[in-house]
């Protein structure tokens, strides 16, 4: 037997696989908090079930539910990338969960993207939730699924960057109020379940520079009327994007 054959080996895991376990737990964690279920499921269900299968708002020509699937589906983005991680994030930095794994073998860069990752996996799960009660409710999707994916993938990037810049400047009290309030009101005004055509033009000009508007309307672009990808919408998204995770990389702080 060679010398050494059981001799420890200590040192820090490939970030690949520290990245995966810290997704793993991210992931968990989100799913087991009720408040975040309530926000990330069950709300966006019930709007969609609700609001498809009651006429409260008049949403045009055509059936409620092919409007309303995609700006739930907005809606779902929203919950998760902002609203969830925002609040998620701020109060393990109060309580200094983010300095202790800033200074374990995980780099920082590392746990970012593992939230990212845990972002990216509950919204699978909510966009399958989703559009299977779409569908019993007798929605018929249109449009390219890639260019589906494509709104969905840069509107959670644009979300992301606006909840860590609010979790990593705020308080976590005060981002716990104001990530709910933003999300009421994105809500209301955001084109999910009210169109913009029912806001005087003037506020209806703001709020379509909103990323839950363009969000909005690019999938309803696509999974209603069959469009092929809303350069518009995908420009707005792209300058949250860049202003949200620019402004969260220049100005977070991790205590």
């Amino acid at each position: 037997m060679s010398a050494g054959t059981f001799t420890p080996r200590p040192g820090a895991a490939p970030v690949s696989r520290m990245i995966a376990a810290q997704t793993a737990l991210e992931t968990r964690m989100l799913l087991r908090n009720g408040e975040q279920l309530l926000l990330t499921v069950i709300i966006p269900a019930l709007l969609l079930v609700l609001f498809s299968a009651v006429d409260i708002v008049d949403t045009g020509a055509g059936r409620s539910v092919d409007f309303l699937a995609p700006g739930v589906l907005a809606l779902a983005v929203l919950s998760t990338a902002f609203t969830g991680q925002a609040i998620a994030t701020g109060f393990d930095r109060r309580y200094g969960v983010l300095k202790r794994l800033g200074a374990s073998p995980l780099p920082r860069r590392a746990l970012l993207t593992a939230k990212t990752l845990s972002v990216l996996v509950t919204e699978v799960l909510q966009v399958a939730l989703l559009t299977v009660i779409a569908l019993a409710l007798g929605w018929s999707p249109q449009g390219n699924p890639l260019a589906v994916a494509a709104l969905l993938l840069l509107g959670t990037a644009a979300f992301s960057g606006l909840g860590l810049l609010m979790a990593g400047t705020l308080k976590a009290e005060v981002t716990l109020a104001a990530a709910n309030l933003v999300f009421l009101l994105l809500l209301v005004g955001g084109g999910v379940i009210v169109p913009l055509e029912k806001f005087p033009d003037a506020v209806r000009a703001a709020l379509e520079l909103l990323p839950i508007s363009a969000l909005s309307h690019g999938l309803r672009e696509v999974l209603q009327h069959g469009a092929a990808l809303p350069l518009r919408d995908l420009a707005v998204l792209a300058g949250w994007t860049v202003a949200g995770l620019g402004a969260a990389a220049r100005f977070f702080r991790w205590e």
